[in-house]
């Protein structure tokens, strides 16, 4: 007969440890998703404070149109991240980063693309917040700065 002996680290778990380990493995998400959540509802209203107060607080032109399109970039990256986080447990903060840079320049691609109806949604409140209304490669930038920065502030980053 012949001995085995498991490699250092590793040892058998009993029922009631598995239990305990998940426990806490969903307590952990819970608890990422809830300060996503918390920082997704804060850049929101930073957004839309920025877009209707910038220029009545005398913000320049720039500090209005690309905070608002850095914060747009930290939204999707939050969302995408509530969204996955929810899915997909092993989902990476760096898997959400590439997911939320590739919807942000298909939004920007977007904005080339006009048909009547997608042109009058441009034209109502929530059509420029959501989807822009003039194609820029500056808000391509200003979305990837948002998005690394949301990603450098993903609670889940720490744990990946």
């Amino acid at each position: 007969m012949k001995l085995i002996i498991p490699p250092l680290g590793i040892r058998q778990l009993k029922s009631d440890e598995i239990v305990v380990e998940t426990f806490e493995l969903r307590k952990m998400i819970q608890r990422t998703q809830g300060l996503r959540l918390m920082l997704l509802i804060v850049i929101i209203v930073l957004g839309l404070a920025l877009r209707r107060f910038g220029y009545a607080i005398d913000l320049p032109f720039f500090i209005v149109k690309y905070g608002g399109s850095l914060l747009w970039g930290s939204m999707v990256y939050f969302l995408l991240a509530i969204a996955l986080g929810g899915l997909v447990a092993e989902c990476r903060p760096v898997g959400i980063f590439v997911a939320a840079v590739s919807v942000a320049v298909c939004v920007e691609l977007i904005r080339l693309y006009h048909t009547p109806w997608l042109d009058a949604f441009r034209l109502t409140t929530a059509g420029p917040l959501l989807l822009g209304r003039v194609f820029s490669v500056w808000n391509i930038v200003a979305y990837a700065v948002g998005i690394a920065a949301a990603y450098a502030l993903d609670p889940a980053r720490s744990k990946s």
